[in-house]
């Protein structure tokens, strides 16, 4: 494939990823309007896996998310987030993510 088509796909593929993230906003939002806790548990995974293929597809591995990810729980615990203060919500996150 010559190179100008391949920069062309990568941004196409980059602009539907981003449509695809709001999408699954989208879903997410009227699956909690309705209540569906089966629809709010698929939309939350399909948009975890947008987010994560999409950062790949801008340089981001899917590890050094997963260590961001860590990074920032960390600092927000550290900085006495609110979440963190009334469920533990913070802690049991990043206690998750080292477990895997």
């Amino acid at each position: 494939m010559p190179k100008e088509l391949d920069v062309v796909k990568r941004a196409k593929v980059i602009e539907w990823l981003k449509t695809e993230v709001l999408d699954q906003v989208s879903r997410l939002f009227k699956a909690m309007w309705e209540g569906s806790t089966a629809r709010i548990g698929d939309c939350l995974a399909s948009l975890m896996m947008s987010s994560y293929i999409l950062g790949r597809r801008l340089g981001v591995s899917y590890r050094e998310l997963d260590d961001l990810l860590i990074d920032k729980l960390r600092k927000h615990k550290k900085e006495g987030h609110q979440l963190e203060d009334w469920y533990q919500d913070i802690s049991a996150l990043e206690e998750h993510m080292r477990k895997r």
